[in-house]
């Protein structure tokens, strides 16, 4: 059975996020649902229930799950991933509301984008305050709970989409207050920083 139209975007919208998490993880998890018979893809879509699409998919998602837990090296990873993660979120709504009028499913495309970059962002910014830590335990119990996310709340979207939708929602807030705690306290590091240049300068 096909998803309504507001089922789809509410899981269209909770895939969004699941990839600005991890992408491969989030077009594998959809492709085998489809498979095992749980979900059914659009016809834009279909070609992620192919075994081909799979087999890379959980490829890549094995690199991933490797480079991921790497200190240091996963900012760098994540950074060139923007250019993945948010493009293909996009183009997933934007073939998965194919029955929406042609400016709704630009609306909806735009927006997965947007989701799909906040996750991302949150993303970023949970590693680059847990990355000087000198033990990498902190890195790698992100990087597990990133995963688990991403495929769990996709798997959750097929069953539950509305419930799905609102944990995501409230994802997205804790992000947005987290995003905006981190540019605080880079504020107040340059400004302490500053000070500090300026008291040595005067001394």
């Amino acid at each position: 059975m096909v998803p309504a139209s507001q089922e789809i975007v509410a899981i269209a919208a909770v895939a969004s996020f699941a990839a600005g998490l991890n992408v491969y993880a989030t077009v594998a998890t959809l492709g085998l649902l489809a498979q095992a018979g749980v979900l059914q893809l659009p016809p834009a879509l279909q070609l992620l229930d192919n075994w081909w699409v799979i087999g890379m998919a959980l490829g890549l998602f094995v690199i991933e799950f490797i480079a991921d837990k790497i200190p240091a090296f996963d900012l760098i990873w994540n950074a060139l991933h923007t250019f993945i993660r948010v493009p293909v979120a996009a183009l997933l709504t934007y073939g998965a509301t194919a029955q929406l009028s042609p400016t709704a499913q630009l609306v909806a495309a735009a927006a997965a984008g947007l989701i799909a970059l906040a996750a991302h962002g949150g993303k970023m910014a949970a590693r680059a305050a847990v990355t000087p830590s000198p033990e990498p335990l902190s890195n790698i119990g992100l990087s597990l709970g990133e995963d688990v996310i991403a495929v769990s709340l996709t798997w959750f979207a097929t069953t539950h989409p509305y419930i799905a939708a609102g944990i995501v929602a409230v994802f997205l807030v804790v992000i947005v207050v987290m995003l905006r705690w981190v540019v605080l306290a880079v504020r107040r590091l340059f400004s302490g920083a500053k000070r500090k240049w300026n008291v040595i300068k005067a001394g």
